[in-house]
């Protein structure tokens, strides 16, 4: 269970983002920070950004936006338990986050899916609807 070198200062952000398992790939990573999803101390940046201790990341993944504080740096990808160690999310983002996800449960128990699929006519009736 060993951290990289401690007297590193900084590390790329698309590996920093890989080592601490936000995505499966830097590849991915990568992906991510260049089509804006990942924004570095308020700012949109490239993948070849230094990481730096203290920084603000903002994380868009599916519907959950994270804000977290980099308290480790890594290159390496290792153990789950490590790399949750290299950041701390912001109570605002936990908070934000909690929220969010118990809004979309209660939209679902009160959106149900229908018991079964529209027969003929009712499709017919659909495509009427949708046409107008």
């Amino acid at each position: 269970m060993k951290i990289d070198n401690p007297d590193k200062t900084s590390v790329r952000l698309d590996k920093w983002l890989w080592a601490a398992r936000f995505y499966k790939t830097r590849a991915l990573a990568k992906d991510m920070i260049n089509g804006g999803k990942v924004h570095y101390n308020g700012q949109r940046s490239k993948s070849s950004k230094n990481a730096e201790l203290g920084a603000k990341i903002r994380i868009r993944q599916g519907h959950d936006d994270r804000e977290v504080i980099i308290t480790k740096l890594s290159e390496q990808r290792q153990s789950a338990a490590i790399a949750q160690t290299l950041y701390q999310e912001t109570e605002q983002s936990i908070t934000k986050r909690e929220f969010n996800a118990e809004a979309r449960r209660l939209n679902i128990l009160n959106n149900p899916a229908p018991e079964h699929k529209p027969d003929k006519k009712q499709r017919r009736q659909l495509l009427r609807f949708k046409d107008l």
